[in-house]
């Protein structure tokens, strides 16, 4: 890329990390989407969104636990097996083909979940601690494996199956993040003895997006808006990766 493609990726790379981190994600799903729109290899994709993902998701993490959202209950059990899932998940090295189909599904559930977006439950009950179990196990092998921290499935699942309210599924799932992203990009580094510089090039601007997003909050922003927004991105991106040869 030359100078004004970069400068172009910056941007774009912090305005995701601030719409994403203002409603309580780090944008794993976004830097993806981004970075596929400016042609950049599949294979470089992936660590790169895990090192943007593991700093805007610190932010948020802290953002919630501060606010006293967080629940270390609810939180646990997702995690248990979610780590080593995600380990191996990001030491796994599919074809290019394959990373490319299965980023643009990802992508594209992103984007109906936030087309979807399901107001709060009035009542929650969590699942059974097996549930639990299984469920983070499958979701941390899906987010090392296509370079996401599996809070996009996370919290919609949290939701739909009314296990916890809004501001408390978005804490979980800010920690859930960082934990996979973490073990990702582990086991990505295990597997290939390097990552890719780009990510130390965008890693500025997604800080400041992240400090500026987590502070703005859902109050200040049109959420509705930035979903649809974001959606549409996503969902561009998601078509062009699993039809485009």
């Amino acid at each position: 890329m030359d100078g004004t493609q970069v400068v172009f990726l910056l941007i774009a790379i912090g305005v995701i990390a601030l719409l994403y981190s203002s409603v309580g994600h780090a944008g794993a799903s976004g830097y993806i989407a981004t970075m596929t729109l400016f042609g950049i290899a599949p294979t470089v994709i992936r660590p790169t969104a895990l090192v943007l993902n593991i700093l805007v998701a610190s932010i948020g993490t802290f953002q919630f636990w501060r606010a006293g959202h967080f629940s270390w209950k609810l939180f646990w059990p997702f995690a248990l097996l979610s780590i080593p899932a995600a380990y191996l998940g990001g030491y796994l090295q599919p074809s290019a083909s394959v990373l490319r189909i299965l980023i643009g599904v990802v992508l594209l559930f992103s984007a109906a979940r936030l087309v979807l977006r399901r107001n709060d439950p009035p009542e929650t009950s969590p699942p059974s601690t097996p549930v639990a179990v299984g469920v983070g196990a499958g979701l941390g092998f899906l987010a090392g494996l296509t370079g996401t921290g599996g809070g996009i499935f996370l919290t919609p699942l949290l939701l739909f199956c009314k296990w916890a309210h809004i501001r408390q599924a978005a804490a979980v799932s800010a920690l859930f993040i960082w934990v996979n992203s973490v073990a990702g990009l582990v086991g990505y580094f295990t597997k290939v003895h390097s990552i890719p510089s780009l990510g130390l090039v965008l890693a500025a601007a997604a800080i400041i997006g992240g400090i500026i997003g987590s502070h703005l909050g859902s109050k200040h922003l049109a959420v509705r808006v930035i979903s649809l927004c974001l959606a549409t991105v996503l969902l561009i991106a998601g078509v062009k990766l699993i039809f485009t040869r």
